[in-house]
């Protein structure tokens, strides 16, 4: 689910290909709790979807390869996204492209002009603060969210057994969105679990989406997951609408770590 922050540099210049997912470790759940994530990972698997203009994919470091995926929040200014902290390295441009299906007109592209981090995730790339909020604009001056027709409202942290859809973009040029609708598991290490097959690099920062709330988004623990079928989202919380708070106030951004071990 994650993309690796290590090979930054070969996906950046377009290197074929994304290093080989890691086979999973144990997670040590209880037997009744892996086999009932088991059973949900058998009725859950990620399809072509159609794109939502309040989703799109990230772009990090060119508008050729999209790398992570985001979605639009409902602001004060219409200006914000948020995707995964890991999905944002310092020094180098990002942008992101609503609803993005197989290719973008240079005017589609939306450039992150300002990142807002967790401070947990500045100093040491904490996992449970595994979120970035960003601040976003084109030369048009109209808002993310008046052109994606809204966006979404933060939640918090899904209870077991929550209804999910997660939609998002997998690593790689071109192509259109991927989804899945299924429900949460027991946490993992404090952090939520979605289990659906098929969602491979790329999909991080994808929103977990309950009604017109955001409940997380896929990254946290293991950088989304190490197990292409079952995904993770840093818990939201208190944290993260403090976050919104101080991006809808504007001011100086703070500065992305550049890299990142996913622990895969």
């Amino acid at each position: 689910m994650r993309i690796r922050m290590l090979a930054l540099a070969a996906l950046v210049a377009l290197a074929p290909g994304c290093s080989d997912r890691a086979a999973p470790r144990p997670v040590g759940v209880a037997a009744a709790e892996a086999g009932a994530a088991q059973a949900a990972v058998t009725e859950a698997s990620a399809t072509s979807v159609e794109p939502d203009r309040r989703i799109g994919a990230v772009f990090l470091g060119n508008q050729t390869l999209h790398t992570c995926s985001g979605s639009v929040l409902d602001s004060k200014d219409g200006d914000l996204i948020i995707t995964a902290a890991h999905c944002i390295s310092d020094g180098i441009d990002a942008y992101f492209v609503p609803g993005f299906s197989d290719d973008a007109d240079p005017e589609d592209f939306w450039h992150i002009d300002a990142v807002y981090l967790d401070p947990r995730w500045v100093s040491d790339q904490d996992p449970v603060a595994d979120y970035a909020i960003a601040r976003v604009s084109r030369d048009s001056g109209d808002s993310v969210e008046s052109a994606a027709g809204g966006g979404f409202a933060l939640g918090s942290a899904p209870h077991q057994g929550m209804a999910i859809t997660l939609t998002g973009y997998a690593l790689g040029i071109g192509g259109g969105p991927v989804g899945c609708s299924t429900t949460t598991t027991a946490t993992e290490r404090g952090f939520p679990a979605l289990p659906c097959t098929g969602l491979s690099d790329g999909t991080s920062g994808s929103p977990w989406v309950s009604g017109a709330t955001i409940a997380g988004l896929t990254g946290g623990l293991d950088g989304g997951g190490c197990d292409e079928a079952v995904s993770y989202s840093a818990p939201f919380g208190p944290a993260v609408v403090h976050l919104l708070e101080r991006a809808e106030a504007g001011g100086e951004g703070d500065d992305a770590p550049t890299m990142l071990d996913d622990g895969c």
